[in-house]
């Protein structure tokens, strides 16, 4: 009797179980479990695309604005989740990830707030003027910036920079405050040069100078004389050779010229500077204190 027994709820559960194919007690409680489980992280999956998305911004908006203003290198792209790794895994890897990239935005924004704050007047430091007088029968522009013929050995040569043909002594002017990172002479090539480092990322170079009116490590400001146009170096005539350089790379120093800046204006900008001058010339120290004070100096 008791075989039968034991055989008819037997036969009952293969029938339920095995035949149906219903979940046993327990693999149906632990299927519940499971099911809660995926989908809170499903809720946790969605909150976390969220918040990357939200992050993303951010992070492009440091980049792309934030950092490119103050000329700050971008931040190397993250590493995401190996796709190897189990969901649970996986999960816990992007959040531990979201914290890191949490951190490094922390860390990078308050480098900006630290460049920021010790910047001043960042406008002042970026070559915004002509390097001469603008005034019209001065000079002449002569060699673009690109692709030219090369004047003393011929065929097709990258130029990289502006040429302003004009006589020799036309005074030359630093275009943006900075320190004089290079006085150089080479009897081919660039002649007599000076190189400033507006910091930044931003430097500029004035070559074939007849004269040389700054040094090395010598802080200027913009519309400080630094040497005259002159015939020096690879030159076939007078003329000053001007770069400007973002980040090592030379860029079209037409693209940060008004050419059309008035004269009169930039010859207060010079007086400026030379009633500046016989109170004593800047120093890194001073540099950015009396930059606040020109208000040419701040043209855009």
């Amino acid at each position: 009797m008791a075989a039968g027994s034991v055989a008819v709820v037997g036969g009952v559960y293969w029938f339920y179980f095995a035949y149906l194919g219903k979940d046993l007690p327990k693999t149906a409680i632990l299927r519940r479990q499971n099911d809660a489980w995926q989908s809170r992280m499903g809720v946790i999956r969605h909150k976390l695309d969220v918040y990357e998305s939200m992050l993303s911004d951010v992070e492009a908006r440091n980049d792309l604005v934030y950092r490119s203003i103050f000329a700050l290198d971008p931040i190397p792209d993250s590493i995401y989740a190996d796709s190897s790794r189990s969901e649970m895994q996986a999960l816990d890897h992007r959040l531990d990830e979201v914290a890191d990239r949490i951190g490094i935005q922390i860390s990078s924004l308050g480098e900006v707030a630290l460049v920021a704050k010790e910047a001043g007047n960042i406008v002042s430091h970026i070559p915004a003027v002509p390097p001469l007088l603008p005034k019209k029968g001065s000079y002449h522009l002569s060699s673009p910036f690109g692709t030219r013929i090369d004047p003393v050995f011929g065929g097709t040569a990258r130029h990289m920079g502006q040429d302003f043909a004009s006589h020799v002594g036309n005074p030359v002017y630093a275009t943006g405050d900075g320190i004089v990172e290079k006085v150089d002479f080479k009897y081919n090539g660039y002649g007599n040069e000076v190189v400033i480092n507006h910091g930044f990322g931003y430097k500029t170079r004035y070559a074939h100078l007849n004269t040389v009116d700054v040094g090395v490590g010598q802080a200027l400001l913009r519309g400080d004389k630094i040497g005259e146009v002159g015939k020096s170096g690879k030159a076939t005539g007078p003329h000053l050779h001007y770069e400007v350089l973002f980040k090592g790379n030379q860029i079209n120093p037409m693209s940060f010229m008004d050419m059309g800046m008035p004269v009169e204006e930039y010859r207060a900008m010079i007086g400026k500077r030379n009633s500046d001058i016989l109170s004593g010339p800047p120093t890194t120290a001073t540099l950015g204190e009396r930059q606040k004070k020109q208000g040419t100096n701040g043209r855009k």
